[in-house]
């Protein structure tokens, strides 16, 4: 497959499928953070153990460290993406999401592309689409972080009059 297919799809996809399930965009942006932390902190260790296992049951190859990384990084994203399956009420909301899904996107394929198999890496790095990416890293993680931060305190709910701690 054309690595300019690979890495445009890395970052229309989510965004795709956040709008169209209307997926709190927010919300999977913090766990595609979350995800980047569990390979930077548990991603040596967990790929130790998975071969480890691997290696008791001669059946199957061991999975390499940038498979047991993907794993790590994709895995919150994917249980929050379930479990908040239409949790975007309304078109006005639905149409602020776009800008942290746009910032899903983004950072996907910069923290998934370095991630996988030699070969794949390579092929992308040198395009000049990613060359771009990276020259807007900084860009794209401080704005989406931003937009993520401000679509999470907008959510806040609104304190009802009958509250006692307005008195």
């Amino acid at each position: 497959m054309d690595s300019n297919i690979i890495l445009i799809a890395l970052l229309i996809a989510p965004v795709l499928l956040l709008m169209i399930l209307r997926i709190n965009a927010a919300m999977v942006f913090l766990s595609l953070c979350l995800g980047s932390v569990l390979v930077q902190f548990v991603g040596p260790d967990a790929a130790t153990i998975v071969s480890s296992t691997s290696a008791h049951s001669n059946a199957v190859p061991p999975p390499s460290l940038q498979y047991v990384n993907l794993v790590l990084l994709l895995l919150p994203v994917v249980l929050t993406t379930l479990i908040m399956i239409r949790s975007i009420k309304g078109h006005g909301r639905l149409l602020f999401n776009l800008l942290p899904a746009a910032g899903v996107g983004a950072l996907v394929a910069l923290l998934a592309v370095p991630l996988m198999s030699a070969g794949l890496t390579g092929s992308i790095t040198h395009l000049p689409l990613w060359t771009e990416l990276q020259n807007l890293q900084t860009l794209i993680i401080s704005v989406s972080t931003l937009l993520a931060l401000l679509f999470l305190w907008m959510q806040r709910p609104k304190a009802s009059h009958g509250d006692k701690h307005g008195r």
